[in-house]
């Protein structure tokens, strides 16, 4: 059974920094293409990070976002510093094998919320 469980969300003021954590298990950890999205109130579900064994990012939260992995761990995290209200959102963690539709899971999110 595959299991994606994130943590660290939170209330934290603009400016301030959170790290996120996501755990997986059931899965060939290694092989699999790891990556953050978040999901604001009316929106559409939004990549925000992917990593592989390179990284890319989403242009709204480059350099300050930064996404790493722990393959001997089985952890993905995301540390997200100078955050802003407009990073308020429900994020997910997300594990994928290639492009594959059926090998696509997802942990059930953690609030951020970014206010004073």
């Amino acid at each position: 059974q595959v299991q994606l469980v994130e943590s660290g969300g939170g209330l934290v003021q603009p400016g301030g920094s959170l790290r996120l954590a996501c755990a997986a298990s059931g899965i060939l950890f290694s092989a699999y293409a790891m990556a953050w999205y978040r999901q604001a109130p009316g929106k559409q579900r939004e990549l925000v990070a992917r990593i592989i064994s390179g990284s890319d990012y989403a242009d709204s939260v480059k350099g300050r976002f930064t996404i790493s992995r722990d393959n001997a761990k089985n952890m993905v995290y995301l540390q997200m510093d100078s955050l802003k209200p407009e990073d308020t959102a429900v994020y997910y963690c997300n594990a994928r094998l290639g492009v594959s539709a059926q090998y696509n899971y997802w942990g059930q999110g953690t609030q951020v919320t970014v206010s004073s």
